[in-house]
């Protein structure tokens, strides 16, 4: 058995929780320190943002990461809890680096740090200049936790207002919306900011325990307890998040889960964006539906697609937006929503979504069920297999690449394949135009499913056909 360790997956550091609170979670945080330092972003009494979601064990990680910090001759700045997006929002605003203590959607027992530049989500040279810092840190080996000064709420309220200054009062006056609270940290400011908007607010599900929320991989016991929500309660739609915020939930009126990338595409048109970033894994209909000038396709994770959304500044683009299948919407630069300027967030945010949908249900007089439709989008799933190492899946991947007998037995009677592409994973389409999409996940240890078909029918037989084959070659690695 593979031993356990810490590492960088497609956002931020993450392991399990035992390997991260103690020294591990201080000389990272230390490292990140050095390396702002080293690129001119931070001096000596520089102050570093440190926030956190409601994981048990995130108390304790970030009072680490302030250790670690105060060895580093700066000063960590306590947000305590609040959404990812917030955090770096407020970073951005002041010009400081920042540490979000998160595990983001993945298991209980498992906790991360993102990390944050002064203008942004860190990409892959600063991720290796901070693994490389990691590895030459000089802390105690029983350094203690610390304690921060606090920030004093500032960061939530300046996050609120953004929120609620994208649409303005009464915008959503006459919408009856659910509100799945679980373990998000953002289970109260959706309250308070659809409130605000003049929406009638039904908050459920709230947890004491941590429950992670997977937006691509919904558990059915989730989808059963929001279905029944909105038939008790007749409600337009019902929002959530995952458990840090940067990913967005959203059920229509029929209980039915609108996909990320369709939340995505939603929110694009509703700012006008004429320049779209989006991996592979999100639903071909984004270029079939016609309504965006550019897409521009990347491999998984906010920091590809923080990367494509750069290159399109520099060139002749007004609006640009990047969103994975996930839900996550990064705002590349300044937009326009209902006639309100929305600054630049390049970081996945799940609250602008959750309001451009909203928004344009209401607007346009649409239920959410007709999104689908109204943007060309095939029939859609994803699953995952847990408990696979990354090394299995990695080896799987590679023999379906290169080995085309292999995979031609392999999808025998449920895929007819005309192409294949590498970009992320395998992403194999069919001669009917079915996809079926296997990857790695980057953050746990877990091999991922994507499909797409033209009816949910085939949609769900060819998800649960290709992880069944999967499992049965996986088994025998």
């Amino acid at each position: 058995m593979t031993e356990e360790t810490l590492k960088f997956g497609t956002s931020g550091l993450r392991g399990l929780s035992e390997l991260l609170v103690g020294r591990p979670a201080a000389v990272y945080s230390s490292a990140l320190a050095r390396v702002m330092a080293a690129q001119g972003r931070l001096t000596p009494g520089g102050k570093v943002l440190v926030g956190r979601d409601l994981r048990a064990s995130s108390p304790d990680i970030a009072r680490f990461c302030f250790a670690g910090l105060i060895e580093a001759n700066v000063v960590p700045v306590d947000c305590g809890e609040l959404p990812t997006p917030a955090l770096a929002a407020h970073a951005m605003k002041l010009g400081v680096p920042a540490i979000m203590v998160t595990g983001s959607h993945i298991p209980e027992d498992r906790n991360g740090l993102k990390f944050y530049r002064p203008d942004g989500e860190i990409d892959k040279h600063d991720e290796a200049a901070i693994i490389s810092a990691e590895r030459t840190a000089r802390l105690p080996e029983n350094i203690a936790p610390a304690d921060a000064e606090s920030d004093h709420g500032v960061a939530l309220d300046d996050y609120r207002g953004r929120a609620i200054g994208m649409l303005g009062p009464d915008a959503l006056k006459g919408m009856r919306i659910g509100v799945y609270q679980h373990s998000s940290v953002m289970r109260e400011l959706l309250v308070e900011v659809l409130s605000a908007l003049g929406a009638e607010i039904v908050p459920f599900g709230r947890s004491d325990v941590f429950v992670p929320i997977d937006t691509e991989a919904l558990s059915a016991a989730d989808a059963k307890a929001c279905g029944a929500t909105v038939r008790e309660h007749r409600l337009n739609a019902v929002v959530s998040t995952d458990g840090d915020a940067d990913r967005p939930l959203i059920a229509d009126e029929t209980g039915a889960f609108l996909r990320g990338d369709l939340l995505g595409a939603v929110t694009a048109a509703a700012i006008g964006a004429d320049y779209v970033v989006t991996p592979v894994s999100s639903n071909s209909g984004i270029e079939r539906c016609g309504r965006f000038a550019r897409v521009v396709r990347t491999r998984i994770g906010s920091p590809h697609v923080i990367e494509g959304m750069s290159i399109a500044r520099a060139g002749d683009v007004s609006t640009i937006i990047g969103f994975e299948a996930n839900g996550g919407v990064l705002l590349g630069s300044d937009a326009q929503l209902a006639g309100n300027e929305v600054a630049a967030l390049p970081t996945r945010d799940a609250m602008l979504p959750i309001l451009a949908v909203l928004w344009t249900a209401k607007s346009k007089g649409k239920r959410l069920s007709a999104f689908a439709s109204d943007y060309s989008f095939a029939a859609a799933k994803a699953g995952r297999l847990q408990g696979v190492s990354a090394e299995k899946s990695s080896a799987f991947l590679s023999v379906i690449k290169a080995d085309s007998a292999f995979r031609d037995a392999l999808l025998n009677g449920i895929l007819d394949v005309r192409a294949l592409d590498t970009t992320d994973g395998v992403r194999l389409t069919g001669a009917d135009g079915s996809v079926l999409h296997f990857r790695a996940s980057g953050n746990a240890p877990e091999f991922r499913c994507y499909v797409e078909a033209g009816s949910e029918e085939n949609a769900a037989q060819l998800l649960e056909q290709g992880l069944a084959r999967s499992r049965k070659h996986l088994d025998c690695l």
